[in-house]
């Protein structure tokens, strides 16, 4: 009895650690790291206000004042003890949860998209830009890229008809003393004045963009553009703004563009000023999913073939998993444990990695599925064949997982009601259907509903495998094995103009509101398992 005594005082020492531990930090140890923690969080607190302050974000600005007062009144009174175990959970589940579906919904009744990204102002500014063209009476001149002392973009200019040279800022164009700018034989700037360093032509390339929206207004509307890397010209606008009536109209033809309270200046005749700007539209997209034929039709018809995909996954994946568990569930089977561990090893690998080998695999030209079958078979460029790879495999990922379940289902129903059943004439197939699948039900019925959602919004499987296609006939931005949710993101990241992020996010609402109701109606309609005694 001698040496166990040792062992017991250890095992008592090691379940009290976090007693003492405990103990140790709530003393003024425990207060000192209290504070600390509460000081980092006013820290970022006041750092975040400035940003949202600066930014005009004053509901945001309210609720982080409100959070903070909140947090620590709550950290520093001894009575709100449970509270301080329920913040940082409640934070968590707004953060993660709650901020991601608001801000969805948000963009959902917006036409954030390609061309309507930016604030009203910055459209206004934008188009502005667009409309500068060549005139007459503009002049042209030879430039070079430069940075001043702050390190902003400047333009070193000099005139072509007057040889007089500039510096021109976004601000506008200052004029230089004669002689400080050198030009090279070729009439190319070759040195700049003190204070601008003349930016290196291995590096020009990066500021493509940059130079593109660089302007220096010259006076009267008229403003000054790089065209190239080496010349710029004096520009005259070919549309005019009246904030009064928030038209822009056509200098040329006196066309008049007004807001059509979609975020863009639109004409009489249909045509359209870019860029636009983000605005709230109401239901206007949920609208465009039954009213507009180029996103209903192919909508209706992903959201067909989607149904279809995770209901024959589902179904395959949990009679094939089934019928491996019901022969493998022999307490003689000689290897058990050996064909028990291979047929979990589709379900232990990765999944990403196992639809990238099985890609490769089915490829119609150097497959090793082809090449042993001696066929042809277009598996992932035919939309037929497409679909059918595409449950095949998703059934070999999902049949390992139903596999588990239905084993430890098996054998968690009782042998006397199957002997009952055995001793009153029952045979195979009466036993299984009568007494054994119904209690395997029981347990397994809310896998089955969750594989289905989870198999409704399978992006991996589709996208890894066949990226969505092969293309659809009807040229949409759905391909013929896209499901919902890869749909949603062709929309959101291929489709129109190039992203429509609007769109896609009162897509992904529609499939939210689909897969509950699904579900809702399958657990409705399981209830009549619970009666099974």
């Amino acid at each position: 009895m001698a040496p166990e005594a040792p062992r017991r005082k250890a095992a008592f020492a090691a379940w009290a650690l976090p007693s003492r531990a405990a103990a140790a930090l709530s003393g003024p140890v425990g207060l000192a790291l209290k504070l600390l923690f509460l000081a980092l969080v006013n820290a970022v607190a006041v750092w975040a206000a400035v940003v949202l302050a600066a930014d005009d974000k004053w509901i945001a600005l309210g609720v982080l004042v409100a959070a903070t007062v909140a947090i620590d009144a709550v950290y520093l009174s001894p009575r709100a003890f449970p509270l301080k175990f329920l913040i940082p959970g409640t934070l968590f589940l707004l953060a993660f949860q709650v901020s991601p579906i608001v801000y969805n919904a948000n963009i959902a009744f917006s036409n954030w998209s390609t061309g309507h990204i930016l604030s009203k102002g910055e459209a206004i500014e934008g188009i502005q830009r667009n409309s500068l063209v060549e005139s007459s009476e503009g002049g042209a001149y030879a430039m070079a890229a430069a940075r001043d002392e702050s390190g902003k973009l400047v333009l070193v200019l000099v005139d072509e008809d007057t040889s007089k040279a500039f510096l021109g800022t976004r601000e506008g164009l200052e004029e230089l003393p004669a002689g400080v700018v050198e030009l090279d034989g070729d009439g190319r700037i070759a040195g700049a004045p003190d204070g601008v360093a003349l930016i290196p032509g291995d590096q020009l390339l990066e500021l493509d963009q940059e130079l593109a929206s660089f302007t220096v207004p010259v006076g009267g509307d008229r403003a000054i553009r790089p065209e190239g890397f080496d010349a710029a010209l004096e520009l005259a606008p070919s549309l005019r703004y009246d904030p009064s009536g928030d038209t822009f109209t056509s200098l040329d033809g006196g066309v008049v563009y007004r807001n059509n309270d979609r975020g863009s200046f639109v004409a009489a005749a249909g045509e359209e000023l870019e860029p636009g700007w983000r605005t709230g539209v109401g239901f206007d997209n949920f609208a465009s999913v039954i009213n507009d034929p180029l996103v209903r039709d192919p909508f209706v018809r992903v959201f067909v073939w989607t149904f279809v995909f995770a209901t024959l996954c589902v179904l395959l994946s949990f009679v094939l998993g089934l019928f491996l568990a019901i022969a493998l569930d022999k307490p003689k089977l000689r290897f058990q444990r050996t064909y028990r561990s291979l047929l979990v090893i589709p379900y232990a690998v990765p999944g990403f990695l196992s639809l990238l080998v099985w890609q490769g695999l089915l490829n119609d030209d150097f497959g090793v599925v082809n090449r042993v079958l001696h066929t042809s078979i277009p598996w992932l460029f035919d939309p037929n064949w497409a679909k059918v790879s595409i449950i095949l495999v998703s059934v070999w990922l999902t049949s390992p997982y139903f596999f588990l379940v239905a084993m430890g289902a098996l054998q968690s129903i009782p042998g006397e009601l199957t002997e009952a059943a055995r001793v009153d004439g029952g045979g195979r197939w009466q036993i299984f259907r009568r007494v054994t699948l119904p209690l395997l039900l029981i347990a397994v019925a809310p896998l089955l509903i969750a594989s289905f959602a989870f198999n409704f919004n399978n992006f991996g499987n589709i996208y890894l495998l066949t990226g969505g296609g092969p293309p659809a006939n009807d040229q949409s931005v759905a391909g013929a094995t896209d499901i919902l949710i890869t749909y949603t993101y062709k929309i959101a990241f291929e489709s129109g103009k190039g992203q429509d992020y609007g769109l896609a996010s009162a897509v992904s609402i529609l499939i939210f509101f689909i897969v509950a109701t699904i579900s809702a109606i399958t657990f409705w309609r399981t209830k009549s398992l619970e009666n099974i005694t």
